[in-house]
């Protein structure tokens, strides 16, 4: 005898905003096709006082069961997060897709995560990210360690990533190929489960841009529930400008040292941290600009970019 059709499962789609109205009609439109196999309760544009229409782009969008949150500022992205989450009502869905506003969803993205998420000991789900052009987009990362530190100052976070297990980065092509467990991954695109949210609760707002994904993974990980990664969900992102414009790239590197000693002893810590700054003194004398102005912000602390809002 055949069991009952599984019933489809609930999800509301998060998307953080801020000046983002020249992707973010890219990012409404594609929705529709990624809903393939689940039941859209929401989608929840949480705004970050943007001045180039944003919000109205949003709010003019017809097609899906829209909302739009206005923070009044540039709050940060877990704080937009957490301030679109709270608009839901967590006992009608399974899980929230968080996704930035240059992400585009291919078919059926959100069934296949959500697959995923029926294992109970899975917590979060992550697609595998595509450039506009089709090619990979590294995204998965192992635990952050000295060692790791080290080895990516040295040979680089790349080629690091390809020798073993030795960067933090995973950038082997190989080993997107098949699903599996990874410690965190990219915040670009991931769908949460509501049991995670209810049990470990809502985003990191210390961290206003950059290391928020990774905190929230690891807390996650702190309490049992593992990150998976399913590469048969694909999502596009066009990506920000972390690698080229020298304020975000610095707020970068701070974060991932801040959450380092946060979650380690004082030697450990200022190890991971001679480290980094020896990986961007090196690349500074190279000539790169982001790496000068993150040596800048790690051994000057006055001079750290403590906000965007501007």
């Amino acid at each position: 005898m055949a069991g009952a059709p599984r019933t489809p499962p609930g999800v509301a789609v998060v998307i953080v905003t801020y000046n983002s109205a020249d992707v973010l009609p890219g990012c409404l439109d594609s929705i529709a096709a990624g809903l393939e196999g689940v039941r859209l309760a929401a989608v929840v544009v949480a705004d970050n006082a943007s001045k180039d229409g944003s919000a109205e782009i949003a709010e003019g969008t017809v097609h899906l069961p829209m909302r739009v949150v206005r923070t009044g500022r540039n709050a940060g992205y877990a704080a937009a997060v957490n301030a679109g989450v709270a608009t839901l009502d967590l006992d009608d869905i399974d899980a929230v897709f968080v996704i930035n506003p240059d992400c585009r969803l291919r078919p059926g993205v959100l069934a296949r995560l959500a697959a995923a998420l029926r294992e109970p000991e899975r917590g979060i789900a992550v697609p595998k990210l595509v450039n506009p052009d089709g090619s990979l987009q590294p995204s998965l990362r192992r635990m952050p360690t000295v060692r790791r530190a080290l080895a990516e100052a040295v040979i680089g976070g790349t080629l690091a990533g390809r020798l073993g297990r030795l960067g933090e980065l995973v950038t082997d092509p190989r080993e997107y190929e098949r699903p599996g467990s990874a410690v965190w991954a990219t915040g670009a695109a991931m769908l949460v489960a509501t049991r995670v949210i209810r049990r470990i609760g809502g985003w990191d707002e210390s961290f206003f841009l950059y290391s928020e994904e990774t905190e929230y993974a690891l807390r996650a990980r702190d309490h049992g529930y593992t990150l998976w990664y399913e590469p048969e969900a694909v999502v596009e992102h066009i990506g920000g400008d972390s690698g080229v414009n020298p304020a975000l790239a610095s707020l970068l590197v701070v974060n991932k040292v801040r959450l380092f000693r946060r979650r380690h002893g004082r030697v450990p810590s200022v190890a991971y941290y001679l480290a980094v700054v020896f990986g961007e003194a090196l690349r500074a004398l190279a000539g790169r600009r982001t790496a000068k102005a993150s040596v800048v912000a790690l051994v000057r602390p006055s001079r750290r970019v403590r906000t965007l809002a501007n």
